[in-house]
């Protein structure tokens, strides 16, 4: 579904701009990996990337004199408002992303150097491993239930749709992280409207199988901690850049307002 630009002030930059054409594109692209019907984290790690260039690409956009003019006018006021508030929120994915990612990569080096050494506490740091792996899981649970993103924001349906794809991301990225069976609501509603049907089925990833092998604590291979170790490190890099990326596009969105 093409993306375009449904404002009242024709000072606003049309789908014919460049660089409105290229955020066209970008949403496109990202649309078509989120309907994939399987996860990696290669495939998360690029999505990841692409959202950092659409934010790249948005930050430029509201540069633009033409856009800035535009929502600088009154009724936008709101509007922009909303945007500010869905930055804050999906910041603050990113940062309990990074948090989660690098608790469980420092709890899986500990269990990594235990493995190599053949001496240690192996029984409980697993445990320990396993037991924040459950508190995290529950801990996302919550932060999703109360996201929600701008509908009726006419005058910013470009940003409202970006918002959209990158609260997606992070549902597939803590479905993928722990395993979840069921569908983000995101997600779904995604696909819902793309008119295809979902498998909601959790695959067997790094993640779930290091910790299918940790609770048997029969066969626990040293090259899967290191490959799930590797894992979060891609992803850990990724989410940073992310962030990095939605940091300076919450600054052109605070500069527009304080011109």
């Amino acid at each position: 579904m093409a993306v375009s630009f449904h404002v009242r002030s024709n000072s606003f930059p049309s789908r014919t701009h460049p660089q409105a054409a290229h955020v066209d594109e970008q949403l496109s692209r990202l649309r078509s990996s989120e309907e994939a019907s399987t996860s990696s984290t290669y495939s998360i790690c690029k999505r990841i990337d692409n959202l950092q260039e659409l934010h790249e690409s948005l930050g430029k956009l509201i540069c633009l004199p033409v856009t800035q003019q535009a929502l600088a006018q009154g009724q936008n006021k709101k509007a922009v408002e909303q945007l500010l508030d869905g930055s804050l929120r999906i910041l603050d994915l990113c940062n309990i992303s990074k948090e989660a990612l690098s608790q469980m990569k420092e709890g899986l080096m500990e269990i990594q150097s235990i493995l190599r050494r053949k001496r240690g506490d192996l029984s409980g740091e697993v445990k320990k491993y396993l037991a924040s792996r459950k508190y995290l899981k529950k801990t996302f649970h919550k932060v999703q239930k109360p996201l929600k993103f701008a509908q009726d924001v006419e005058s910013l349906a470009v940003f409202g749709q970006a918002e959209v794809v990158t609260i997606a991301l992070f549902d597939s990225l803590f479905s993928y992280m722990f395993g979840s069976k069921t569908c983000g609501k995101w997600s779904l509603v995604s696909k819902l409207m793309s008119q295809k049907r979902v498998s909601c089925e959790a695959q067997a990833n790094e993640f779930t199988r290091v910790d299918s092998e940790f609770q048997s604590e029969k066969a626990m291979k040293i090259e899967d901690v290191q490959i799930l170790v590797s894992c979060i490190q891609d992803l850990e890099d990724g989410v940073e850049s992310l962030s990095k990326s939605l940091i300076k596009y919450r600054v052109s969105i605070l500069n527009t307002l304080g011109q």
